[in-house]
């Protein structure tokens, strides 16, 4: 099993019901792994948590902007002890302890590379001042760690640097939010599966929530139900529109992982896909020719999504599993990144 995997299943083990939103990265690099002589997971998952630590002490919560000041003094075990119990189940002290040092210990400072407050949580990513290894981690409500990520930062330059020869337009009318998208693994959790690398996960947010009353249900997500437009003009190549929306919210498809979707090919190798659309409301079939801004269906939760969002890519086949994404020409942009408000006419 190579590191994207392990990572970004610890990721969407952390994350179901809070700030992240589910994708398709982790289950299509599943499928398309071939081997396992890829380098390890910084943290591996081995045997049980030491029944010991249960007997000691519990110090006072320490906060968000005090991690790295603990980390660089080598307080492995009070940062653990503030890890919610999923974490701890799944990776031991010792392991912990070998991963920080081994990936910090001669680190003197880090850049901070992206902040996202939602839902009551935190996400945070750093480097070291060469940009060569990483830190991720998410604190909940009660500054509990939901998940904390060392490794070394993988970029892919030759094909950050190509662009779709077709211009996109944004798939949606109205205000949206990136919550990841860009081209590092920071801001961007598909950017390690070159079938999802520059996909984006949008939701709505105000005042700082993606939702407002009961969180199980879909229909307290802003983004839900919110019309999805297609990005350019194209042929539809492929419709699903029968697969349950999850519920309740946090529950999730890892059998139909796209959820309902439409793929839209666009000539030259480019193919849009838009995932996780409500059940029964695409409008539109296979064989039919669209134009930019024409409807497609709604933003939904079906699939592997933890809350209701438009899962966004170009790529260069309608193969799932196999395909290659690709960087997107945006009309009125460079890049949505992670963190930005975007505001679609």
């Amino acid at each position: 099993m190579n590191d994207f995997i392990s990572r970004k299943s610890l990721v969407l083990l952390s994350l179901v019901g809070s700030l992240s939103v589910g994708s398709l990265a982790a289950s299509a690099s599943a499928n398309s792994a071939k081997s396992d002589t890829a380098p390890v997971s910084s943290i591996t998952k081995v045997a049980a948590v030491n029944s010991n630590s249960k007997s000691q002490p519990q110090p006072s919560p320490f906060k968000p902007d005090q991690l790295l000041q603990l980390l660089q003094q080598e307080k492995y075990e009070l940062i653990y002890g503030q890890t919610i119990a999923e974490f701890k189940k799944a990776f031991p002290l010792q392991d912990f302890k070998q991963a920080a040092r081994l990936y910090h210990s001669n680190v003197t400072s880090y850049k901070l590379k992206s902040h996202v407050t939602l839902n009551n949580t935190n996400y945070y990513a750093w480097t070291d001042p060469k940009g060569e290894k990483m830190i991720q981690v998410m604190f909940n409500s009660k500054n509990q760690i939901q998940f904390l990520i060392f490794d070394t930062l993988k970029l892919y330059p030759e094909t950050d640097a190509k662009r779709t020869q077709t211009t996109f337009q944004l798939p949606f009318k109205g205000n949206w939010f990136v919550f990841w998208g860009g081209p590092n693994e920071l801001i961007n959790y598909h950017y390690g599966a070159e079938q999802q690398r520059y996909a984006y996960d949008l939701i709505v947010v105000n005042n700082g929530f993606s939702y407002k009353g009961d969180p199980a249900k879909n229909e307290s997500y802003y983004a839900f139900g919110k019309p999805i437009f297609a990005a350019a003009a194209g042929k539809v190549v492929k419709v699903v529109n029968n697969i349950h929306d999850n519920s309740p919210v946090g529950t999730e498809n890892t059998k139909e992982i796209a959820g309902n979707h439409v793929i839209i090919d666009h000539g030259n190798g480019e193919f849009s896909y838009y995932a996780h659309l409500q059940k029964g409301s695409v409008s539109v079939k296979v064989g039919d020719q669209v134009k930019a801004g024409d409807s497609l269906g709604k933003c939904g939760n079906s699939g592997n999504s933890s809350e209701a969002h438009l899962h966004f890519e170009v790529a260069d086949s309608a193969e799932l599993y196999t395909t290659k994404s690709l960087r997107v020409n945006w009309k009125d942009a460079d890049d949505y990144e992670q963190g930005t408000y975007i505001k679609a006419p």
